[in-house]
């Protein structure tokens, strides 16, 4: 085992590990790598193999050093985690799949990346480094689209006012700094307060959630792993806001249903057979040892569900409580 260092300890490591009891021989995937906390103690645990799978290149480069020192025990790929059954098509029986949902620390921590409020750099965001920026959603959508895109995936309750503010600073000149778009937050909302969460915190959740297509993908990686694993291979998520683990939660409990209750008049409706079991309650938080060593912790909840033999099928994202982002149209206009 290398001694090839990780930047940062990932959230709810032991229970995650005890959720996907890794065992020696075994293979896993690891489909958000970022730092490579997860598939360092997995491979610790004595698992012959770890897929490692991210679209963040510089992630992936960080990821070619452990390949490098793992000598075939790892492998690192650069891709979308929703395509995670087609990245790890070739690795065999597959033992668990773990899931680190959201921005990661690493990320937060680049200025130069653009998705923190904390520190300037560039209004960027993106994961993958291509595509339209954070930047290109700020300066280009129309006040409508940016206040929907604050109200569903940020929950933002001042999303119009923002909006209209974004669009007042841009009329003067482009947003181009992750400070322009503090700025505005905070002419709308006010400074910082003691004790509360940045009056930016929403709207930046927002426009990264936006950027990266991060709900759609989740979904698509629900699906993925659900297609990928075995009967009796395990499937852990963590996930850092409500939005994430709202998908998440319903996502286990509609696939370990085993009956559909009706209503007084109507008997009970048959329902497809389980593909996940849970076998302990959810979700898993952090201790408050965790949370005081590391506060970004806080809000992390962890699901996990072990895989049934039953067959894989459709996911309706919709009924996941998926979003949708466009506008709805005015009765009896086409």
């Amino acid at each position: 085992m290398t001694d090839v260092a990780a930047p940062h300890v990932p959230v709810l490591l032991a229970e995650v590990l005890d959720a996907l009891q890794p065992v020696a021989g075994g293979t896993f995937v690891d489909g958000t790598f970022g730092a490579g906390g997860y598939t360092r103690a997995i491979l610790a645990a004595g698992a012959a193999r770890v897929i490692g799978i991210d679209r963040d290149p510089t992630a992936v480069a960080r990821g070619r050093d452990l390949a490098a020192a793992e000598a075939g025990r790892f492998a690192i790929v650069e891709g979308r985690f929703s395509e995670l059954d087609a990245h790890a098509a070739d690795a065999g029986a597959v033992d668990g799949v773990v899931l680190d949902i959201g921005v990661s620390s690493m990320q937060l921590d680049e200025a130069e990346r653009g998705f923190s409020f904390r520190t300037d750099g560039p209004l960027d965001m993106r994961m993958s480094l291509a595509g339209p920026s954070a930047a290109d959603v700020v300066n280009t959508a129309d006040e409508r689209t940016l206040a929907r895109i604050l109200q569903v995936y940020g929950e933002e309750r001042q999303a119009g006012r923002i909006a209209r503010a974004i669009l007042r600073r841009r009329a003067e000149e482009p947003l181009t700094r992750t400070r322009d778009l503090v700025a505005v937050c905070e002419g709308v909302l006010g400074g910082k307060r003691f004790g509360e969460a940045h009056p930016a915190t929403r709207t930046f959740q927002a426009i990264r959630i936006h950027v990266n297509g991060e709900l759609d993908e989740l979904v698509g990686a629900l699906a993925a792993a659900e297609r990928l694993l075995p009967e009796g291979g395990r499937l852990a998520v963590v996930t850092f806001h409500s939005l994430e683990d709202r998908i998440v939660k319903r996502f286990f409990a509609e696939r370990s249903r085993t009956h559909a209750q009706g209503s007084r008049h109507l008997p009970d409706v048959a329902v497809p057979p389980p593909t996940f079991r849970l076998e302990a309650r959810q979700p898993v938080e952090p201790g408050p040892a965790e949370t005081d060593a590391n506060p970004r912790a806080r809000s992390a909840k962890l699901r996990f569900g072990l895989r049934t033999a039953a067959p894989a099928r459709d996911l309706d994202g919709a009924a996941l409580g998926l979003p949708v982002l466009e506008t709805e149209r005015r009765r009896g206009r086409g």
